[in-house]
């Protein structure tokens, strides 16, 4: 197969990472539950893991980093942590999208062609407005908004919130350095780690509240959550192969540099061009290239690929419809073929041979 649906998760791990899981699976004690051998052993690990993305992504310390079992979960508790006004763009993933809309009290931002002007973001900013919660690449097109110039043009008592699932792990990202005060972290995709991983990491100036409620192995007697971080977000027991799997992905990373994708993305965007088919994605770092065809739908061209050639991508709306809408296909969604780790630059000559022969039968 040749696997070009690392958008939605990752289709290859360093062996590293490999290791590490199975290695964790051989003796998978509850971390910070327990007070005999392996238990804490896992607890060392899960703390390092913490130390490792607070180095990382150069965030607030490691009691500032929140595991959680997606992105999704990461948001939500973010999003759910606010009570104020919130301005947001067009461009973002449901998982954005859902927990606004239902609580309600926000702007967005319209994003004309599938790009966001910062000035107009910013000009949708109130007197009760408290956070702004912006994408760092889209889903959809690959496209990236300028988020340090959005962080410099908003006043400074505005909580910065970003969506990293498409980010992370292709560029170097600081935390301090950008003003970000919440990063939604996707383990399963650019950081290399196994489904069930994910993190929030939050500054010092934004407190976010638990969204679930349950043990913690502290404070027992309480019929609340500690008041105190991480544990007061982490209800439950911490998937620790997953937290193992982003320990050994953020470590690669950090020994081997990010995956950054710009140049097969422009190598693929380039040939594509020269096709009979509509392209919504410019070359980007995060290998994210999204087309649609007059005639075929995205669904279905995403499966005549899989069935013809095993070659995996995605067809429809990719979970983000007003990024479709952005870009004129809330209908037919698009055709998303998306790069990653274990990718190589000879899978574009059949994934181009593939396109040809199916837009020639059309």
């Amino acid at each position: 197969m040749i696997y070009l649906d690392n958008a939605a998760t990752g289709g290859v791990k360093p062996e590293t990472v490999r290791l590490a899981v199975a290695k964790a699976l051989e003796q998978c004690a509850n971390p910070g539950r327990s007070g005999h051998t392996a238990s804490v052993r896992c607890a060392e690990q899960v703390f390092r893991a913490r130390e490792a993305l607070s180095r990382y992504f150069d965030g607030y310390g490691a009691e500032r980093v929140a595991f959680t079992k997606n992105c999704t979960e990461a948001l939500n508790i973010a999003i759910r942590s606010l009570r104020g006004h919130v301005v947001t763009t067009e461009l973002e993933h449901n998982s954005v999208l859902r927990p606004l809309l239902s609580r309600g009290n926000v702007s967005f931002c319209p994003a004309d062609g599938g790009g966001i002007d910062p000035y107009a973001l910013v000009r949708l900013v109130r007197r009760d407005t408290e956070a702004v919660i912006l994408t760092l690449a889209s889903n959809v097109t690959g496209y990236a908004p300028d988020f340090r110039l959005v962080r410099k043009l908003l006043p400074d008592r505005i909580l910065l919130v970003c969506d990293g699932a498409q980010y992370c792990g292709h560029l170097p990202l600081s935390l301090r350095k950008s003003g970000i005060d919440a990063l939604a972290v996707a383990g399963h995709k650019g950081m290399l780690g196994i489904q069930g991983s994910g993190a929030l990491l939050f500054s010092d100036r934004f407190h976010p509240v638990p969204v679930l409620y349950g043990g913690t192995g502290t404070e027992s007697f309480s019929a609340e959550m500690p008041d105190y971080y991480p544990e007061r977000l982490e209800a439950g027991t911490l998937s620790y192969p997953a937290i193992v799997s982003l320990l050994a992905g953020t470590q690669y990373l950090e020994k081997h540099g990010e995956q950054d994708e710009s140049a097969r993305s422009a190598l693929l965007h380039r040939e594509m061009s020269k096709r009979r088919v509509f392209l919504y994605s410019a070359p980007n770092p995060f290998g994210i290239l999204s087309f649609a065809h007059a005639e075929i739908g995205s669904e279905e061209f995403a499966a005549l690929l899989s069935e013809r050639y095993d070659i995996a991508v995605r067809g429809g709306l990719h979970c983000a419809p007003r990024a479709h809408a952005a870009i004129d296909r809330t209908a037919g969604g698009s055709v998303r073929a998306s790069f990653g780790f274990g990718n190589t630059d000879e899978e574009i000559s059949p994934f181009l041979a593939a396109i040809d022969e199916i837009v020639a039968r059309a």
